[in-house]
């Protein structure tokens, strides 16, 4: 009998693979991404062992490749995961999430005198330490921690 490594999650043929998710984080991301409204298989693995992270989470996206604001959200919630960008099997692009140094429509200011919250209007907060996770309201000029935010 042969002692073959089998995969945890099944190939995709074209689409995206989304890596090295913090386990705690990969439900965050599903619901981040709208993936429960798309109508293309998706695959969503969590609590895998893994060397960078102890336990982490993975998703599979059939025919999706995600544009550069989704990607932008996705840096909020779980800075540093991978993307892998599949086409017939292979993986063609491999991207590492970065936070931008500016966050537009995407997290809600936490100053509740803030003009974003009380005229209808998109938030702008600048990245003032990609470190430690710092973001400052454009508007009202507040601090806040990025793994403390409320999404839009």
């Amino acid at each position: 009998m042969e002692n073959k490594k089998e995969r945890l999650v099944a190939a995709i043929e074209n689409g995206t693979v989304i890596d090295h998710i913090p386990a705690e984080k990969t439900y965050q991301v599903t619901a981040l991404l709208g993936l429960d409204r798309l109508t293309t298989p998706v695959t969503i693995g969590n609590y895998y062992l893994s060397k960078k992270l102890g336990k982490k989470g993975i998703i599979k996206v059939s025919d999706k490749y995600f544009t550069t604001e989704e990607i932008s959200r996705l840096s909020v919630v779980a800075p540093k995961i991978v993307l892998n960008i599949i086409k017939g099997y292979e993986v063609v692009e491999k991207k590492t999430v970065e936070t931008p140094d500016e966050l537009r429509g995407i997290v809600k200011c936490n100053n509740p005198k803030c003009i974003t919250n009380n005229e209808p209007m998109q938030t702008v907060f600048n990245v003032v330490d990609k470190v430690n996770g710092i973001l400052k309201c454009h508007y009202c000029d507040k601090e806040q921690e990025m793994g403390k935010v409320e999404l839009c």
